[in-house]
């Protein structure tokens, strides 16, 4: 954050200070997380269902916080702001703020952030859509930082919480700011645009992710053009040109509008597309009357379209083709548990997208697995639940099934306890797609320990509660179980289709 007095907090937030002198500045980071402080940091009280950081305020102030922002006093140096009715607008922040110090405190953030954002002469460039965002927030993070400093989120930080978070980890030196905005609800990204205004704002896609909260999939779209709606009259709406929800937010923006595609030549568009055995993307990029030849470093088709988004941001803020179109092909993976894939010495591919899942991320993963599957292996799905999909879940966990069917899945292992889990073993039963339906990741890693053969890919694919990652992670940790040719393999296979029969029947 910029160096800023404990005083002009205060008045920023419009909160007390207590036990501290009004000109100490903080140098540091602001944290909400104690374990991170550092010497010189701000802390930021929140109360969660498990603990309450104005418990650990004294704590922070020992390992160097000059002071804490909390909604109420504690005794130790603390900008004190006043509790304000809770939202309780589906924000996950929200859900345990019994008495309004939560609502209190991230209005509080968001103020300082605010402040920071006006005082710095930073472009703001904000993403949304239902798939998509944090990838295109990774890559959009290293073409921009060939420009100029640029502060993207870590991970996911999107909502109301690691959205002003990641605001304040600009600095005087930063010259971009990369703003990936969530929403659960109406009138989300608009109060995530007034913390950071964007001047150029992406629109990936409008999917079916979280339609059990919005109700349609012309909610979400009316959703995620807040986003556009809040840019100025001099500012750019990137939009896909490929989705007819996106392409219609032209209408609903004062900017100038960068439609791009993956197959339509449109002002930034892709051509020649073609995947390598891993299902990396090369493709030519287009621009006006410039080409580039680009080679990704991520994986699967999909991220073509990312590839899209992110250069027609950078291109819009004045970055020039040939930058642009060098970072794109020098990206890797950033963000952990999305795409990342490993292959073990024994040829075992693991595909750990485990940190989300909508229907359109699980149709995107399981066709980059099946590109990725090589002429000895096969192509296992562990997938676990798709959350807030409301009443089309089961069909839509259904239909994941039928497409990984038509794909030529090999093998399926749904993993968990929740009724849409089962409508996996179900459908694939009905299919004739080998399944075996365990209750727990610990359990599936042990039956894919047996199962899996070298030169198998392995995708493990649900949403991020599920923690499917600790399958993926226990695959690349363990040794390969024998198979072939004393027929170990082929009797693990029968055991799993029979599995399956006993779960059903």
């Amino acid at each position: 954050m910029i160096p800023l007095t404990l005083e002009q907090i205060r008045a920023v937030v419009a909160g007390r200070l207590e036990h501290g002198s009004s000109d100490t500045v903080v140098t540091g980071n602001v944290e909400f997380d104690s374990r991170k402080i550092h010497a010189g940091d701000l802390f930021v009280a929140l109360a969660g269902a498990r603990v309450d950081g104005h418990d650990f305020v004294a704590q922070t102030i020992e390992q160097g916080a000059v002071a804490a922002l909390t909604a109420r006093s504690v005794g130790e140096s603390a900008i004190v702001v006043p509790p304000v009715a809770s939202e309780h607008n589906q924000a996950y922040a929200f859900a345990h703020d019994t008495d309004g110090s939560v609502a209190a405190v991230l209005a509080a953030l968001s103020k300082l952030a605010r402040h920071v954002v006006d005082t710095l002469d930073v472009t703001v460039v904000g993403v949304t859509g239902s798939a998509g965002k944090t990838s295109t927030k990774d890559m959009m993070a290293t073409v921009f930082a060939a420009a100029g400093p640029t502060v993207a989120p870590p991970g996911s930080f999107n909502n109301e919480i690691g959205h002003p978070y990641t605001v304040l980890r600009c600095t005087h030196e930063t010259q971009y700011l990369i703003a990936e905005l969530s929403a659960r609800g109406k009138g989300h990204i608009a109060k995530l645009a007034e913390i950071a205004p964007p001047t150029i704002g992406v629109v990936l896609n409008v999917g079916s992710a979280h339609v059990g909260e919005f109700g349609s999939q012309e909610n979400i779209a009316a959703a995620k053009g807040e986003l556009v709606e809040a840019l100025p009259a001099d500012g750019v709406a990137v939009l896909n040109a490929d989705d007819p929800l996106v392409a219609a937010m032209a209408s609903r923006t004062q900017a100038r509008v960068l439609y791009y595609s993956t197959t339509q030549p449109v002002d930034v568009y892709a051509s020649d597309i073609v995947l390598d055995e891993s299902a990396r993307a090369r493709f030519t990029l287009h621009f006006n009357d410039a080409t580039a030849p680009i080679a990704l470093q991520v994986h699967g088709e999909h991220q073509v379209s990312n590839a899209l988004a992110a250069a027609a941001a950078a291109l819009a803020a004045g970055i020039p083709f040939a930058t642009v179109a060098a970072q794109l092909s020098a990206h890797t993976a950033a963000s952990e548990h999305r795409m990342d894939v490993q292959v073990r010495a024994d040829g075992l591919t693991v595909v750990d997208d485990s940190y989300n899942a909508n229907p359109d991320s699980m149709r995107a993963a399981l066709t980059a697995a099946v590109n990725m599957r090589t002429p000895q292996g096969r192509v296992i799905a562990v997938l676990g639940p798709m959350g807030e999909l409301g009443v089309t879940a089961r069909n839509d966990h259904e239909a994941v099934i039928e497409y990984a069917h038509d794909l030529g899945v090999d093998a399926v292992m749904a993993i968990g306890e929740h009724p849409d889990v089962h409508a996996y073993a179900t459908r694939s039963r009905q299919l004739g797609i080998p399944c075996q339906w365990l209750g727990d990741a610990a359990s599936g890693l042990t039956a894919l320990r047996e199962y899996i053969q070298p030169h198998d890919v392995v995708l493990v694919k649900a949403s991020n509660a599920a923690q499917l990652w600790t399958i993926a992670s226990g695959l690349l940790e363990c040794a390969a179980t024998p198979s072939g040719s004393n027929g170990q393999s082929g009797q693990t296979c029968e055991r799993l289709e029979h599995n399956t029969n006993q779960e059903e029947n």
